[in-house]
């Protein structure tokens, strides 16, 4: 069995989607470096006052940041390209679930992804394959996978 290095590059995406996936992946690659808790903190403002994003808005975000980025388009490039989805689904007035965790199969490693709908938006790993430590839902709700009960 062969695993794919790369995404299939999407085609067929209006310049103006492109430009704004431009912009969203400048963003993206700024804040890939913050430290989670201040990224997840930013992350939180910027989705106040949004409303949820549907599978198909978040889809379409995520095709246009892969039209417009080779790094996002890598197996390495889960983080800026879920924040570059998330902040592409902002400038358009809505928000998915971003979510970075761990994958719970071998091999481990982690991976950052969106989610939309209540499912991972166009991720190739079946369901449960993928276990979210940070979440930052719309309107700026804020949870961590695990919790500790108080003692």
């Amino acid at each position: 069995m062969t695993v794919p290095s790369a995404l299939e590059r999407p085609q067929g995406i209006p310049w103006r989607a492109r430009l704004a996936a431009r912009i969203a992946v400048g963003v993206a690659f700024s804040l890939a470096v913050l430290p989670p808790r201040r990224l997840r903190t930013v992350l939180a403002l910027l989705s106040r006052r949004a409303g949820p994003a549907t599978y198909a808005e978040a889809k379409a975000a995520k095709d246009a940041v892969l039209a417009v980025s080779l790094t996002c388009l890598g197996v390495h490039g889960c983080l800026p390209r879920s924040l570059a989805t998330a902040l592409l689904c902002r400038m358009r007035g809505s928000w998915p679930t971003w979510c970075t965790g761990v994958r719970v199969r071998p091999p481990f490693g982690a991976h950052a992804w969106v989610e939309a709908e209540g499912r991972a938006v166009d991720e190739p790993t079946p369901d449960g394959y993928l276990a979210p430590l940070i979440t930052v839902a719309q309107g700026g709700q804020e949870s961590r996978g695990t919790t500790r009960p108080d003692s």
